[in-house]
């Protein structure tokens, strides 16, 4: 089932003119990606994921390339689980599944949304094209159980299938006393009987841990949604049906990021040792008579952003943004006032929402903050350009601080001068262009383009 969808140029034509070229020399607003950054992040959660004996499932929606997916999923584990947000992201994925698959590697991919009446053919579809038992669903409701038959009788072969819990986030899913809403679970048994649905485990995603700062707030959301999905498991054991195993998943960037702190120590917190020993317990013990595994997800890790460094994770572990945030936008100085136009000074960027998404920060000023690099901008360690205003097509910068005399330094800019911003949220500002500018902060020049990668884009 072809949808038609708006389609990047050909990746040779995108590399013919980018690459080798400086960021600084292209068209602008532009959006960026340091391959060695996000390559780091990604090795790091893998070796702790390993450690832990836990499964993993990378979320793509972030950056919604096959490039990052292939770092997301390393080199090593013979099961590869990912999770999309819309289905061009899992259609683009396709070659890489065949990578994947040739390579002796089973591949399960999650439709990260409630499973929808006008998408089940289509996603059947691709699940005919990369083999059964490669797409997964999650539901929340009685009447999505008629899409499962949809799918099923379009495929030729059952979906695999999350029950989504609402462990507090109320974005999706059901609260675990009510995971069996109308005969849920029951109808769902019947269609996994009769060989219409594979019933594999419960889901949930909270980002209740985006508003925290500190590692053990995250550990503690991640506590959280574990406990919600054994109350259900409880709750509701008697309709699960016997013999069987279940999947736990659940996780965010920050809670998931969290248990980088359980591996490489021996003298934990007591926060980080409750939550190891509840991890441990998942894949040991028996809970209301099943068998369970659990399954952590998350995505936007894999480039970071001011939001997910504010939370404060991983503690000390990471650095300032421009040691760690994979993704920037460079943009243009259309116009600088540093002569009293203003009550303080500002400069003019030719780049707004459209380029750089409208998200806030609770824990800090501005709607994204400009790297430091070079003379003009590293020098002023206790102080930083931020996007102070915003609109469509254009934003202002301005320091963040004011100065304790009153004396606002000028801005250390000039017309034509190119900049580099960092993100509060990376999955919209991605989400607004159709293709990466990648570079490389391990090579002489970080502002050297070294490839394209090319997102998804579309419904």
């Amino acid at each position: 089932m072809s949808v038609p969808q708006r389609s990047a140029p050909p990746i040779d034509e995108l590399r013919k003119f980018y690459v080798g070229r400086s960021i600084n020399e292209v068209p602008k607003p532009a959006v960026v990606l340091d391959k060695t950054k996000v390559k780091k992040h990604c090795d790091s959660l893998l070796k702790a994921i390993e450690a832990l004996g836990v499964e993993f499932r990378a979320h793509v929606k972030s950056h919604k390339t096959r490039e990052g997916t292939q770092l997301q999923a390393g080199e090593t584990s013979k099961s590869v689980k990912l999770v999309a947000s819309t289905i061009p992201e899992i259609e683009h994925l396709v070659p890489l599944v065949y990578e994947f698959q040739t390579a002796g590697r089973t591949v399960d991919i999650l439709y990260g949304i409630p499973l929808l009446r006008s998408q089940a053919q289509r996603l059947a579809a691709i699940a005919r094209q990369i083999a059964p038992s490669t797409i997964s669903v999650l539901i929340d409701h009685p009447a999505q159980l008629d899409h499962l038959v949809e799918f099923a009788s379009s495929a030729g072969f059952p979906a695999g299938v999350f029950i989504k819990v609402d462990t507090g986030y109320h974005r999706a899913g059901l609260p675990p006393a009510g995971v069996n809403k109308d005969d849920l679970i029951t109808r769902l048994i019947q269609l996994e009987e009769s060989g219409q649905a594979d019933f594999i485990g419960l889901y949930s995603h909270s980002s209740l841990s985006y508003s925290g700062s500190t590692p053990e707030q995250a550990m503690r959301h991640l506590q959280g949604e574990i406990y919600g999905c054994l109350a259900a498991l409880r709750q509701h054991s008697s309709s699960f049906g016997t013999d069987r195993e279940l999947a736990i998943s659940v996780g965010a960037s920050p809670q998931v990021t969290s248990v980088e702190a359980l591996v490489g120590t021996d003298k934990l917190s007591d926060e980080a040792e409750h939550l190891r020993q509840i991890m441990h317990g998942i894949s040991t013990n028996q809970h209301a008579g099943f068998r369970t595994k659990l399954e952590l997800h998350a995505g936007v890790y894999s480039i970071l952003d001011i939001q997910q460094l504010s939370t404060q994770c991983r503690g000390a572990i990471l650095g300032e943004y421009e040691d760690e945030i994979a993704i920037s936008v460079v943009a243009e100085v259309c116009s600088v006032y540093n002569d009293g136009e203003r009550n303080q000074p500002e400069a003019l960027l030719a780049v707004g929402t459209l380029g750089l998404g409208r998200e806030p920060c609770a824990s800090r000023r501005g709607w994204g903050a400009i790297r430091r690099n070079g003379t003009k901008l590293g020098s002023n360690l206790e102080n930083r350009l931020i996007i102070d205003r915003i609109s469509q097509e254009h934003c202002i910068i301005a320091w963040d601080k004011p100065s304790e005399d009153g004396m606002v330094s000028p801005i250390p800019l000039e017309v034509g001068d190119s900049v580099q911003i960092f993100p509060n949220h990376a999955c919209v500002t991605g989400a607004l262009y159709e293709w990466y500018l990648v570079v490389d902060s391990e090579s002489e020049d970080d502002q050297n383009i070294v490839d394209v990668w090319i997102r998804a884009s579309g419904w």
